[in-house]
């Protein structure tokens, strides 16, 4: 799907869930935290918590924004998530 794909309905697309996969586990635990629109498995402890924090947050923001995940643009999201993980000391750099 591209940016300017759309739904049957004639909107574009939504964002309704995230999901976080860490793959740095080198202590044989199996992490794994579900959230009311996330999910996030694996990772290291710190990897983890890293991913936990940053998905409370982006829902923290969308809510002071009166918004749900589901109600946010593409563009919202990944407004929201850079702002996020900037302040989480997180190390994305890309552009989805």
């Amino acid at each position: 799907m591209t940016d300017k794909a759309e739904n049957t309905d004639g909107q574009s697309p939504h964002i309704t869930s995230m999901l976080g996969v860490g793959f740095d586990a080198e202590d044989g635990e199996v992490r794994m935290t579900r959230g009311p629109n996330f999910a996030l498995v694996g990772g290291s402890q710190e990897t983890h918590a890293v991913m936990q924090e940053t998905a409370c947050k982006i829902n923290e923001k969308l809510e002071k924004r009166g918004k749900r995940l589901q109600d946010a643009s593409r563009e919202e999201f990944l407004d929201v998530f850079r702002e996020v993980t900037e302040s989480v000391g997180g190390s994305w750099k890309g552009d989805t």
